[in-house]
């Protein structure tokens, strides 16, 4: 039997007043989304508010006309009750036609919105550190946010169909006053428990939502990996479709039973209480029909009052329930703005300095010490861990490398190797001691200008669902959408010196044939197809740092040995950062660090290392002796 999750706490009234502030902001983003069509839609929404009370006047007015001339000893009138039914007709169409018109621009203005908060969340995104996308919470937080740039300008014409119920409620109550003000107190009593009940489970199917976001993203991932082109063959084989489904199946049946005590116990409120709210309309509806029986309300009062008092408690009912659903959409729009609230740690100075093309002196590591950040508990401060701590995956690191210089770093998985790399690129920042560049802290610079400046294909590299172009132009894929120069004769360029070009030409539509199975027409490409395809990124990136992590590691013999020929292209006049575990491939850098446990074990060239029998010959050794 799933375990039950305990239901959540309903928000205080604090709480929902407080997500009222997300509305100024929103409405600021749509009205920067497109004024003219939020100005029509506001125009529109304040003629259809006066429609009702109108229709009811005109209506009140022809049943008062038609009584008089029933009673009339003359000829009916029929000009006087043609006309009062035609100006009726007049006014409805009025609205017909404002309300059609309105919805067009809703929709419009929808599409348009949401497609600006897309890119703008992409764009944030693109802006956030690498450390945010390796926090499991960060992802909850996007996939609230990303739910709320589809569809979120439903908020909108709730705003404004709001603002219209409002006037029209104004309009209706004020000719309810005039008549009775008992009327207004019994339309007041009518529909007040209705919206306490669902204002409290409102707010209470948010929490539920909020509390379950872990959850849906795992019954994402099941879902996708269960059907997959990436994955189908390991599931087929592995047997692992009763297992997904099990999985599947737990905890879509924990999210069902916490979602279905909620809307039982919502139902049945909503039900009490819907009938509370009908018992005072037809208190109100006895009332009206005994003040006409006495005489005191024509038939066409009796026709008026009923009608806006049915209007009014639909509307007062329709307007709380309303200011509801604002407040959930409002607690929604939290998530979207906490989002767009985040910042980076790795930002660009203030003041940052010009940044050095060429590279004079290189970089320098000087006593660095990185651990990655602890996303369960908050980070903690690196001086308050020890250094014998395992989290630390880099101790004391100190090393230099200079322009032209191509550097290899060995060791086993853990060792530190790739972590230098994306210190190297300040994807992250040192816990303790400094990198420099040319003699200065990295972060003294802008961290666009370094990227700019830095090639890196690593092993885990992308294989992107675009053409086989898009894909080697992901080096310099700003040039090739803005459309500068020949980036077409680069791209072919780029694919013949890292052997892409002979991939290129065995697919049908050559540079414009789409890559992968997740658009029509898409052909896949084998492990070392794809790696050469990502090694003609290095080339087209034109760095003044190369990171090559496993560049040979998909590769056949053949191609490697062509890999390797092409190398001294590849790096000259650069520096150039190899990992790999194939000792071909680092023999052939000037210097070589041995990592182990966080620390530079050894340096040297491949002689030197050799010569001194320690764990690099070591590990050269066991190598050989699989090969033989």
């Amino acid at each position: 039997m799933p375990r039950r999750r305990q239901p959540p706490p309903a928000p205080t009234w604090a709480q929902r007043w407080r997500a009222m502030r997300n509305l100024p902001p929103f409405l600021r983003m749509v009205w920067q989304t497109h004024r003219g069509y939020v100005t029509g839609i506001a125009l529109l929404r304040l003629l259809r508010a006066f429609i009702p009370i109108a229709s009811l006047w005109v209506g009140k007015l022809i049943v008062d006309a038609v009584v008089a001339e029933s009673r009339s000893p003359g000829a009916p009138d029929w000009r006087h009750v043609g006309g009062l039914v035609a100006l009726e007709f007049g006014i409805i169409a009025l609205g017909e036609v404002a309300a059609r018109t309105g919805t067009l621009l809703e929709s419009l203005l929808g599409d348009l919105f949401s497609n600006r908060m897309s890119i703008r969340l992409m764009e944030h995104a693109a802006e956030l550190d690498l450390q945010h996308f390796e926090d499991p919470s960060f992802y909850d937080r996007l996939e609230r946010a990303r739910r709320q740039t589809v569809g979120r300008i439903a908020l909108l014409s709730q705003l404004f169909g709001l603002a219209q119920d409002a006037i029209t409620l104004l309009t209706l109550t004020g000719t309810l006053l005039a008549f009775s003000p008992l009327l207004f107190a019994l339309l007041v009593l009518a529909v007040l428990p209705s919206f306490l009940g669902e204002t409290h489970f409102a707010a209470l199917g948010y929490s539920l939502l909020y509390q379950w976001t872990p959850e849906r993203r795992k019954l994402d991932y099941y879902r996708m990996i269960a059907a997959s082109e990436t994955t189908a063959k390991e599931v087929k084989l592995f047997g692992l479709s009763p297992f997904l489904i099990e999985q599947y199946r737990t905890l879509a049946d924990r999210f069902y039973l916490a979602n279905r005590g909620l809307a039982i116990r919502r139902n049945l409120a909503g039900t009490g209480l819907s009938l509370l709210s009908t018992l005072g309309y037809y208190a109100a509806y006895a009332t009206i029909v005994y003040r006409t029986v006495l005489g005191r309300l024509t038939l066409g009062d009796l026709t008026l009052l009923s009608g806006t008092f049915s209007r009014s408690r639909d509307l007062v009912q329709r307007t709380l329930l309303s200011t509801t659903d604002l407040y959930e959409q409002a607690l929604y729009l939290d998530d979207l703005f906490i989002f767009f609230a985040m910042k980076p740690a790795i930002a660009r100075p203030a003041r940052a300095r010009p940044f050095p093309r060429p590279f004079r002196e290189g970089f320098e590591f000087r006593d660095v010490w990185f651990r990655y950040p602890e996303t369960a508990e908050g980070p903690v401060p690196a001086t308050d861990v020890p250094d014998d701590d395992p989290a630390w995956v880099l101790r004391g690191i100190s090393f230099r490398i200079r322009p032209g210089e191509r550097l290899a770093l060995v060791g086993e998985n853990g060792a530190g190797k790739t972590t230098i790399t994306k210190l190297l690129a300040r994807l992250y920042e040192p816990a303790r001691g400094v990198v420099l560049l040319d003699g200065r802290p990295l972060a003294e610079y802008d961290p666009a200008d370094l990227h700019d400046q830095v090639g890196v294909i690593f092993q885990d590299f992308v294989r992107y669902d675009m053409t086989a172009e898009e894909n080697i132009a992901v080096g310099r894929i700003a040039e090739l959408a803005r459309g500068e120069g020949d980036e077409h004769a680069r791209v072919i360029d780029a694919a013949e010196r890292s052997l892409a070009a002979e991939v290129v030409e065995t697919l049908p539509a050559r540079y414009r044939q789409m890559l992968g199975r997740r658009f029509d027409g898409g052909v896949d490409l084998s492990g070392g197809q794809w790696q050469k395809v990502a090694l003609g990124r290095a080339y087209m990136r034109d760095a003044q740092l190369l990171i090559l992590d496993e560049p040979t590691a998909a590769l056949d013999a053949r191609a490697e040995y062509e890999v390797f020929r092409r190398f001294a292209e590849l790096t000259e006049g650069k520096m150039a950062i190899l990992i790999s575990h194939r000792f071909s491939t680092v023999r052939m850098a000037d210097r070589i660090l041995v990592l182990e446990n966080g620390r530079v074990l050894e340096e040297g060239t491949h002689e030197s290392l050799l010569a001194l029998e320690g764990r690099y010959a070591e590990l050269f050794n066991l190598q050989a002796a699989g090969y033989r």
